[in-house]
């Protein structure tokens, strides 16, 4: 009997079968590059600091409390989530101070950075999943039609995982004049759906593109890749910085916590605004996402140690990943911020807001959610009341 690994029609009849949205697995000089990258050993690319995606502890422990009841309603808002009504409109407007920044839910965000628009890990499909009749659903509309953005100069990818890389979403994006800039083997599923490889600028950690005056540069994370059943670890993950002639910008992708945020805000902060990951976090995977007290202290880290620039909460109130509540990032994140005199951002998925300008600050969340424990809540300490003034006494004591 001929196995399939000799059967090279049989080969090609089961990659027909496969899904188009695991994409394709690089090969060629794109692997040669792969394998040459510093960041790549023993077969892997290998994160920064050791990391571990596979969930800690028991299967069975986490089935019980991710789809327990009360838990399973806890993770989804109770009422319609309240997208900005005018994005279109107000994106028609050009930002007055320069840089403007648009969290379409999720990951996604418009960055219009000194007269260039920059688009972060664009998802408009329904789902985050190979398949469109299963998989995490969007628990809120997209606030514009992927088409009335408008003219993008460089779409930038973070990681090659369904919430973040997108079919339906990057098939739209083919056929206009885009760029995409992406970490290192992620090109190849690009290509596959479409994307000329003229079009592409694929990045290793730590190297750069220019689009137009803009330059973009992969940055570390501490995170993983994989679409397909069988994940190779031959796709990069990145966070991304872009520098502007007057602003400067940070997005996290997936990252779990870790000391080259420091190095990375030393060697190109600090930052007019940071985009940082707070939610979908879990004590299961601890490595590769980030609390929203981890997400705060890596803003701090990127700027130097101490509060500056805006910080805007990122994946987080569009799909259902993790067993926590689905308000608790913006309650957590909300409070941290608080904490240590940090500005943040809470705009409403659509909401353009200017760093420079008015940040949207309105807890929006709390009208469609469950309560809220809150358990990150530190102790204040408790100030003895002050005494109060004795009356003047003569000198027998009395009054």
């Amino acid at each position: 009997m001929t196995g399939t690994g000799s059967d090279p029609s049989l080969r090609a009849r089961l990659r027909a079968l496969r899904p188009a949205a695991f994409g394709a697995d690089p090969s060629g000089e794109r692997l040669e590059r792969i394998r040459r990258s510093p960041n790549f050993a023993d077969g892997v690319f290998q994160n920064p600091e050791q990391a571990s995606h596979r969930p800690s502890g028991s299967t069975i422990e986490f089935a019980k409390v991710y789809f327990e009841k009360e838990a399973r309603a806890r993770r989804a808002p109770t009422g319609r989530i309240p997208v900005h009504p005018t994005t279109i409109a107000d994106l028609a407007r050009p930002p007055a101070g320069g840089l403007r920044l648009t969290w379409m839910g999720h990951s996604s965000v418009l960055a219009e950075i000194d007269g260039r628009r920059v688009l972060f890990d664009p998802v408009w499909g329904e789902r985050c999943s190979p398949f469109a009749f299963v998989g995490p659903k969007r628990l809120h509309p997209v606030p514009a039609p992927l088409a009335a953005l408008g003219p993008v100069d460089v779409v930038v990818i973070s990681h090659d995982h369904y919430d973040h890389l997108d079919l339906p979403t990057i098939k739209a994006l083919a056929t206009s004049d885009t760029l995409f800039a992406v970490p290192l083997g992620v090109g190849a599923h690009l290509e596959h759906w479409g994307v000329r490889a003229s079009r592409l600028r694929e990045l290793d950690w730590n190297e750069s593109t220019e689009v137009g005056d803009l330059r973009l540069t992969a940055t570390p994370a501490r995170h993983f890749c994989g679409r397909g059943l069988r994940n190779q670890q031959h796709t990069l993950w990145a966070s991304w910085v872009v520098e502007g002639p007057e602003h400067r910008i940070y997005h996290s992708g997936d990252t779990g916590y870790f000391s080259g945020f420091q190095e990375i805000g030393a060697a190109h902060g600090p930052f007019d605004a940071t985009m940082i990951q707070i939610g979908a976090y879990s004590e299961y995977w601890p490595d590769i996402h980030m609390t929203p007290s981890e997400g705060l202290r890596a803003h701090l880290d990127l700027q130097g140690g101490s509060p500056h620039g805006v910080l805007l909460p990122i994946h987080w109130g569009t799909f259902n990943l993790a067993p926590h509540a689905w308000a608790e990032p913006g309650e957590w994140t909300r409070y941290e911020a608080e904490e240590a005199g940090q500005a943040v951002a809470f705009p409403r998925p659509g909401e353009p807001f200017e760093p420079a300008g008015k940040l949207p600050s309105d807890a929006w969340w709390r009208g469609v959610a469950h309560p809220i424990a809150h358990p990150w809540r530190r102790p204040r300490p408790v100030e003895a009341p002050a005494a109060a003034p004795r009356p003047d006494l003569d000198l027998a004591g009395e009054r």
